[in-house]
């Protein structure tokens, strides 16, 4: 058996994301699961481009603040205490406002954890 505490603040973020992104289960060695801290200012967007990941499924809970999602077909505005799953092959861009008043910081679980899992989504030509 084993159990670790790690207190997401003394993560390292990850260099050149367009928000603060703290890898979570790297710091814990997990295998089978990703987890993930963000923390994004108004008009920021939540680490990746429109894209989609081909075997892995996702979940975003809102610890503070509001998380706006596009989608090809809608926005979804996700609060704080909400939790938005994502389904495999399922495009999305997730962002805070550029008219928000403050932060978004959002857990993200993802499982399961691959590599080169994601695919850039383009509205324009959907694909």
């Amino acid at each position: 058996m084993g159990y670790q505490v790690v207190d997401p603040e003394t993560v390292t973020p990850v260099d050149g994301r367009p928000c603060e992104l703290r890898r979570l289960s790297a710091a814990t060695e997990l295998s089978n699961i990703a987890i993930n801290k963000f923390r994004a200012g108004p008009g920021d967007q939540l680490p990746l481009a429109y894209h989609y990941h081909e075997s892995q499924q996702e979940a975003f809970y809102i610890l503070h603040g509001t998380l706006s999602v596009e989608t090809p077909t809608q926005i979804i505005t996700v609060e704080t205490g909400e939790l938005l799953t994502v389904d495999t092959e399922s495009p999305q861009r997730a962002y805070n406002s550029r008219d928000a008043e403050e932060d978004v910081v959002a857990l993200a679980v993802g499982a399961p954890a691959v590599d080169d899992d994601v695919v850039a989504y383009d509205p324009e030509t959907e694909n």
